[in-house]
């Protein structure tokens, strides 16, 4: 008895566990070592690709409550990539929440409440026609749809303009959302003084903009940018501007930040808010995190408005993962609730895969960096011959091994 306890306290000391508590296998990377052909190229090389994956089994208990266990591969939060897109699904949820804390004091005032904006300092665009909506005018909800269902740069500027970055950092933090910032507009050229100048914006009773419920006047933010403690800022070996090709990298310090912990996490807050730290929960009502969930999970097609030709918005064009961009269709009564990003070579794709009827549901983001002439701004990436069927590969692995464990689960039972 002396001599196990001595051999288990050596144990303790040296940093290795007792047989008894030895760690669990890395499902992940279980299932990326078991695919030799479809991701080998990428897996090959991972510190060149900029590689990390993050995996969330999800399993239910006998009274249907959902319980979580995340494996990871290369993950590192403190290592920066361009997030693009994937940054409107922090918009488009605290865009909602600011609209339920102004509608407690503003009667009628909701998301496809008519919302105008104007212009009030250089750069600024107005909006007040939305031929896209069902009404004819901008609204949030409509704003909304289209960030997530086609990712469009516009709907999330007009967020952006709306809850003010400000805010939008400020409840990042609360959510326990710690590497992540959100600063300036996208594809506009947005930086500062302009980030930080928001657009006057009204809200009206009536389609015809004559009943004004609520205005928000041109504002300067004065609040400093997040102190995030990034790693590898400075991306690249040369980078366009203009007509010009300049040497060295290109500094992404002012530019926005979301780590892949960080997009997890709001995806599963969105989904499976009361999982989550009642502080750290979105304030949202019931009706607020359906217009999320169908806005992540609908096809374009599937939409009402606005409405998308098949033709130019093919069924997986915004799914990366197991549909590779339009490269595959999704597997038969798969369902993926997911918001991708694409800029400066990073693939980005943080998605919740569900088929109900197999009893499968996990969450898996990840990205990937495919640059190889490592310039920036050229756009010759290598988006589809590496980036697409890499993501695609992978989410059909991870599902793949996901449906033999339920098939396994089924006969047991």
């Amino acid at each position: 008895m002396r001599k196990a306890t001595v051999l288990l306290v050596l144990g303790l000391l040296l940093g290795t566990a007792a047989p008894a508590a030895a760690q669990r296998p890395n499902l992940l990377r279980q299932v990326l070592h078991h695919d030799s052909a479809g991701l080998g190229r990428v897996l090959a090389r991972p510190d060149l690709y900029r590689l990390q994956i993050q995996y969330t089994r999800i399993r239910r208990d006998a009274a249907g409550q959902p319980h979580f266990r995340t494996y990871r591969y290369r993950v590192r939060p403190r290592q920066y990539f361009y997030p693009a897109s994937t940054v409107k699904l922090a918009a488009a949820a605290l865009a909602l929440q600011k609209l339920r804390a102004l509608a407690a004091i503003v009667p009628g005032l909701g998301p496809d409440t008519p919302m105008l904006t104007d212009s009030a300092f250089a750069g600024q665009t107005r909006m007040r026609r939305d031929s896209s909506s069902a009404s004819g005018r901008p609204a949030v909800a409509n704003y909304i749809r289209k960030a997530l269902l086609v990712s469009d740069n516009d709907a999330f500027n007009r967020l952006y303009e709306f809850v003010g970055p400000a805010e939008l950092n400020r409840e990042l933090a609360r959510l326990g959302l710690r590497h992540s910032r959100l600063q300036h507009r996208l594809s506009v050229g947005d930086q500062e003084p302009g980030t930080r100048h928001l657009n006057p914006i009204r809200f009206y009773a009536d389609t015809a903009a004559t009943q004004l419920l609520y205005q928000l006047p041109a504002r300067h933010e004065t609040e400093p940018w997040p102190r995030l403690n990034l790693r590898g800022e400075a991306i690249g070996e040369a980078y366009v501007k203009g007509e010009a090709v300049l040497p060295g990298p290109l500094d992404f310090s002012k530019k926005n930040a979301f780590s892949l912990p960080d997009q997890q996490r709001l995806l599963r807050a969105i989904l499976f808010p009361e999982t989550v730290p009642a502080a750290q929960r979105l304030r949202l009502a019931p009706e607020d995190y359906a217009l999320l969930r169908a806005a992540l999970s609908e096809l374009p097609r599937e939409s009402a408005h606005p409405r998308y030709d098949a033709a130019h918005y093919p069924d997986t064009y915004a799914k990366f993962l197991l549909g590779g961009a339009g490269l595959a269709a999704l597997p038969p009564g798969v369902r993926v609730f997911n918001k991708i990003g694409q800029a400066y070579g990073f693939l980005i794709d943080n998605a919740y895969v569900q088929d109900e009827a197999h009893g499968v549901e996990f969450l898996l983001s990840a990205v990937l960096y495919v640059n190889a002439d490592g310039v920036l701004n050229d756009d010759k990436y290598e988006y589809d011959s590496i980036g697409f069927p890499f993501l695609r590969d992978l989410g059909r692995r991870v599902y793949e091994a996901e449906l033999r464990r339920a098939t396994t689960d089924s006969k047991q039972h």
